[in-house]
């Protein structure tokens, strides 16, 4: 018996580990997110996203055979109970120009989940819930419908979202 795999949906999840002094800083990170808004920008650069960055497609590649650049990138402010529904990052009339993956990656996030909806086959509607933790990242393919639930009650979560496309 043969057997061809057509399609696989794969999510990758790791926190970032860091030698000591080389350490991304959430400060940073939150105050660009909190520029880009008032900027009116999707990203402000900075040496601490380069690392994340750096950080993810190097170990993807390492890890998984995988090798990806960057398309876009923004940061998102959840307030206390608030609950984002993301219908997709993929214009279904340009799929040339989509992004492959989808990148989360939690700024000190408490009680952070991300929820990514696909289905398996004629079992359509499956979720996969996962939390998203402070200094983590999820990673996942950009036609999957999701969602990011702030579940605590006293405090602002600040997620980056950036997209990949191969390479």
């Amino acid at each position: 018996m043969k057997k061809k795999v057509l399609t696989e949906q794969a999510i990758y999840t790791d926190e970032i580990k860091l030698p000591e002094g080389f350490e991304i800083n959430p400060l940073e990170l939150s105050q660009n997110i909190l520029k880009g808004f008032y900027l009116n920008k999707n990203s402000i650069q900075s040496k601490h996203f380069d690392q994340l960055n750096r950080y993810i497609i190097e170990n993807l590649q390492l890890r998984h055979k995988i090798k990806l650049v960057n398309k876009e990138t923004w940061g998102n402010i959840f307030t206390p109970n608030e609950e984002y529904t993301c219908l997709s990052s993929v214009d279904p009339v340009d799929l040339k120009n989509a992004p492959d993956f989808i990148c989360l990656y939690g700024i000190n996030t408490e009680e952070c989940y991300v929820t990514i909806y696909y289905d398996d086959n004629r079992r359509k509607g499956r979720s996969h819930k996962i939390p998203l933790k402070h200094n983590s990242f999820i990673i996942f393919p950009s036609t999957n419908i999701y969602t990011v639930s702030n579940n605590q009650k006293s405090s602002l979560n600040f997620v980056q979202t950036i997209t990949f496309e191969y390479f």
